[in-house]
């Protein structure tokens, strides 16, 4: 095999599987090269990977070190996905009775889902979760995407139980926005006790269901090591959560004047 196709295969590889660790060893006896020619070669693609702020290739010596993708993107490649995800979002066409919007295509789109996940995961991958915790049913395919790029399981809390899924733990919560009580439940078999979680969530008015889950990932006497959000409203400016991070803010749904306004978060910068 060629060198430049070689170099092709082996980007697809480590881009397709983030925070997959491969061994030298491997590679060689699929490519039939030598490891120093290997090592020439991830070096034209990790220089390749951070010319354009696609995430960090890395490598790690001895007999159990290998290669492996970790995305990382640039602020100012999230400041652009945000950016186009805000103009969608702030079609006027999206207002919805009772001051909704609607998002189940944005929400429902492969490419979208796939460019949040990995800013999801470029994001939070310094907080090392095990497990990738979410509510149904409009935060799965979010969630789903994260967990892919941080190489980590998926935990999907019900609304209401399943028989199929054995003893459960059930927390009662009060939505923020309506102040009624719910309730949300997990198998015990789920999720590991003592467990480090990622919260990930596709909307959030005040924050009522995070806390929830926040509660409900007490019972498990699990960590939550981050909070994610894709669009927050700006209103109510009080929230029931802190030390969450949201990537678009929703300033303002006018049903009467048709304007719909989403920026990216402040904390965005290129």
């Amino acid at each position: 095999m060629r060198r430049s196709h070689r170099i092709a295969v082996i980007t697809k590889i480590l881009s397709e599987h983030p925070h997959q660790l491969f061994s030298l060893t491997d590679f060689a006896e699929k490519f039939g090269a030598a490891k120093s020619t290997l090592s020439e070669d991830l070096a034209v693609i990790k220089e390749a990977f951070a010319q354009m702020g696609l995430g960090k290739i890395e490598t790690m010596p001895g007999a159990a070190g290998g290669v492996r993708y970790v995305p990382k993107l640039s602020g100012m490649e999230v400041l652009a996905r945000i950016s186009r995800l805000c103009e969608r979002i702030s079609d006027p066409g999206r207002i919805l009775p009772g001051g909704f919007i609607y998002l189940s295509d944005i929400t429902s789109d492969p490419v979208v889902i796939h460019d949040i996940g990995e800013m999801f995961a470029s994001y939070f991958a310094e907080a090392h979760p095990q497990y990738i915790v979410t509510v149904e049913t409009s935060g799965i395919p979010l969630a789903l995407a994260t967990a892919h790029y941080l190489n980590i399981p998926m935990v999907v809390v019900r609304r209401v139980s399943q028989v199929s899924e054995g003893s459960v733990v059930t927390v009662n919560y009060v939505t923020g926005s309506s102040q009624r009580i719910q309730t949300m439940s997990l198998a015990r078999r789920a999720l590991p006790v003592g467990s480090r979680v990622l919260l990930v969530d596709d909307f959030m008015r005040a924050g009522g269901t995070l806390r929830g889950l926040a509660e409900l990932m007490a019972e498990f006497e699990s960590q939550v090591v981050g909070m994610g959000v894709l669009i927050e409203m700006k209103q109510p400016a009080a929230k029931l959560v802190k030390d969450y991070v949201s990537f678009i803010s929703l300033e303002e749904i006018d049903s009467t004047n048709q304007v719909v306004k989403a920026v990216p978060a402040g904390w965005i910068k290129p």
